[in-house]
């Protein structure tokens, strides 16, 4: 019996293509197909069948997937027992995080992990899709809004709002904003997820829709900022985003009490026996950094 063979065929169906198990793997191609190609020899059995675009199981290719996954997890557990009474957090950390997460945040948990846990390699994977972590051979995620995938363990950090930011030197040079209507009298830096032509602000009694006439978009959350930042005008930003610079009073936000948006944000990492030492220094370290920065339910 050959683990590789049996590691590699796991993997193939899980990534949903021999060239996306490559990648993760990093191994060749050839070298993919190859072991799948032998295990099947071994078995006697077709487990796969594969077009020019698609693989489909085989009635025997779910059976032995269904088996040989739950073993080699198995496998791995056992070894993430053994490191959990062994030593310290040490290896590669593949970390997803959504592109606008913000950069003073990641640095915040980076700097500490690397304080901590030297040993540790953090990789960070930011992207504007949804990531299958196991698919993709990722280790933890940060993500923004509602949960898609409930076989996932996810730790709730809190909620962020987006609010109407603006520097204290663009305050101190332009009307004031006292209301939500007065934002159409401002250059307003518009993300364009959260809308190119209007703002829908609310709070606890009512809801407003404000059209942008005078505006800047852009989908790049951190020119945003840094304009803002600038004094180059109005933002609708998360408070996650802005926890740094309004703690230093660079920012501040114009209609307290009016939101646009709340993001429930959790940290998620697929469910194991044992967790690995340095999943686990991650998983409290950006705990307590999102939890310090997001305003409560």
């Amino acid at each position: 019996m050959d683990f590789n063979q049996i590691a590699v065929f796991v993997k193939v169906v899980q990534a949903g293509s021999f060239s996306a198990a490559a990648r993760l793997l990093e191994i060749p191609v050839s070298t993919v197909s190859h072991r799948v190609a032998m295990l099947e020899k071994r078995l006697g059995v077709t487990l796969l069948q594969r077009t020019t675009r698609q693989l489909h199981l085989t009635e025997a290719g779910k059976h032995y997937f269904e088996h040989a996954s739950e073993g080699l997890a198995n496998f791995f557990e056992a070894e993430s027992s053994i490191m959990n009474v062994k030593g310290e957090p040490s290896g590669v950390l593949r970390v997803s995080a959504p592109f606008d997460i913000g950069n003073s945040l990641l640095t915040a948990i980076i700097d500490e992990m690397n304080q901590r846990w030297p040993a540790v390699k953090l990789e960070f994977i930011l992207i504007k899709r949804y990531v299958d972590l196991v698919a993709e051979g990722i280790d933890v995620a940060i993500r923004t809004g509602l949960l898609e995938d409930s076989t996932l363990i996810a730790k709730h950090a809190g909620v962020a709002q987006w609010e109407v930011f603006a520097s204290q030197d663009y305050i101190d040079n332009h009307k004031k904003v006292k209301i939500p209507q007065d934002i159409r009298h401002h250059c307003c830096l518009l993300f364009s997820p959260m809308g190119k032509e209007a703002w829908t602000l609310q709070n606890q009694d009512s809801s407003l829709t404000i059209p942008i006439d005078n505006a800047i978009i852009s989908d790049d959350i951190s020119l945003i900022t840094s304009m803002v930042l600038a004094g180059k005008g109005i933002a609708l930003l998360p408070t996650y985003q802005c926890h740094f610079a309004h703690r230093a009073a660079n920012l501040v936000s114009l209609l307290p009490g009016w939101y646009a948006r709340r993001d429930p944000i959790h940290i998620v990492y697929p469910r194991q026996r044992y967790m690995p030492p340095k999943l686990r220094a991650f998983v409290d370290i950006a705990y307590d950094h999102l939890k310090r920065m997001l305003k409560p339910r």
